[in-house]
C-alpha cells in the first residue's frame, strides 16, 4: 500500500513499550514520528521525545497535545497488558484501557486527527470455531478484556472516524517476548511442557507496525484484525521457535488446566483479517515465515 505524498507529524503513545517502540521504527519516509511514554525506553529502542510522560495524570492528554506540536495523527499503543494482574487492579486497567483511549480519541476528534486504537482477541470468548470477524459478537472473559472492550465502545463513541485494530500473540525485538522466554527455558531445563489447547495467531511486531501505518496513513475507521497469517497453539509456537533456534530440547503438549493462571484466556481466537489484507492489498505473513524473520532479526536463527 503507497501513500501519495503522506507528511506530518504523528504521536505514537505507548513507544517505550514492545509494540510502540516498532511503531516509531516503522514511521514511512515522509512522516516524523514523535513517541510518548510512561517508562525509559528500552536498550535498542528509538529515541522517545516524550519519555516519562504518565497519561493517566489529570490534564495529562491536553498536556501532551501541547508539547507535540501540531500533528496529523496519533496511534494509540499505550495499554494495560498484563492480564493476569488486571484480575487483581482492574480499576487501573479501567483508566489505562478504556479512560485514557477515550481522551485520546477525544482531543483527535476535536482536532480532526486520524486515530488508531489498539486492541486485542480477549475481547472474545474463544467458544467460536471459525476465525473471528471485526463484527462478531463480543464476550470477553476476563478483566483485561472487559477493559479493552470498552476502551474500543469508548473509542467509538467521542471519534466515529476511529480506527480500531484488534491483534493477538504479541511478540517483538523489545521488551519480554514468547521466543526469547522460550528459548532462554530451553537453555536451563531438560524438556518443557507448553499448552497446546489455546490456538491463536503468533503476531511479529515486525509485521504488525507497518500494518498499522497503513491503516493511519489511509485514514481508515471501523473496527481491523491484523495477525500473522495461519493458526497455531502455545506448543506449535514453542516448537517451531525451537526448531528454527536449533535448539534440540525436548518439547511436550499440555493443558491449560495442567498450568492455571489468575485470568481466563480464549481457547480459539483466530482472527480473520480478511478487511485489513483488502485495504493494504497484502496480508501479514505467515506466523511461521514471521518467526523466521524476528529470529533472524535477533540473531537467533541457526536453520530454516
Amino acid at each position: 500500500m503507497t501513500h501519495a505524498r503522506q507528511s506530518g507529524r504523528v504521536l505514537v503513545t505507548g513507544a517505550t513499550g514492545m509494540l510502540g517502540s516498532q511503531v516509531l521504527c516503522a514511521a514511512p519516509a515522509g512522516v516524523e514520528a514523535v513517541g510518548s511514554g510512561r517508562s525509559a525506553a528500552r536498550p535498542g529502542a528509538p529515541a522517545v521525545e516524550l519519555a516519562g510522560f504518565d497519561l493517566c495524570a489529570p490534564g495529562a492528554v491536553e498536556e501532551l497535545f501541547l508539547r507535540a506540536g501540531p500533528l496529523s495523527g496519533v496511534v494509540n499503543c499505550a495499554a494495560h497488558t498484563a492480564v493476569d494482574k488486571a484480575e487483581e487492579e482492574e480499576p487501573l486497567a479501567l483508566r489505562q484501557n478504556a479512560e485514557v483511549p477515550a481522551a485520546l480519541a477525544r482531543a483527535c476528534a476535536e482536532r480532526g486527527l486520524a486515530f488508531v486504537h489498539v486492541s486485542t482477541d480477549f475481547v472474545f470468548d474463544g467458544s467460536g470455531t471459525r476465525p473471528y470477524r471485526p463484527d462478531d459478537p463480543t464476550s470477553p472473559l476476563g478483566a483485561y478484556g472487559r477493559t479493552k472492550l470498552e476502551g474500543e465502545r469508548r473509542v467509538r463513541a467521542a471519534h466515529p472516524g476511529a480506527a480500531i485494530v484488534r491483534t493477538q500473540w504479541l511478540y517483538g525485538p523489545r521488551g519480554k517476548h514468547f521466543p526469547g522466554t522460550i528459548l532462554a527455558l530451553a537453555a536451563t531445563k531438560p524438556e518443557l511442557k507448553v499448552v497446546h489447547d489455546q490456538v491463536g495467531a503468533p503476531t511479529s511486531t515486525l509485521e504488525l507496525a507497518p500494518a498499522l501505518w497503513d491503516v493511519l496513513l489511509g485514514r481508515a475507521s471501523g473496527v481491523f484484525h491484523a495477525a500473522c497469517e495461519g493458526r497455531a497453539s502455545w506448543f506449535d509456537f514453542a516448537r517451531a521457535t525451537l526448531e528454527l533456534a536449533g535448539s534440540s530440547t525436548p518439547i511436550h503438549p499440555c493443558t491449560t488446566a495442567e498450568f492455571p493462571r489468575p485470568a481466563r484466556r480464549p481457547a480459539y481466537s483466530v482472527l480473520d483479517c480478511a478487511t485489513l489484507t483488502a485495504l493494504r492489498g497484502r496480508p501479514l505473513k505467515p506466523w511461521r515465515e514471521a518467526l523466521a524473520d524476528f529470529l533472524a532479526h535477533e540473531r537467533l536463527l541457526t536453520t530454516r
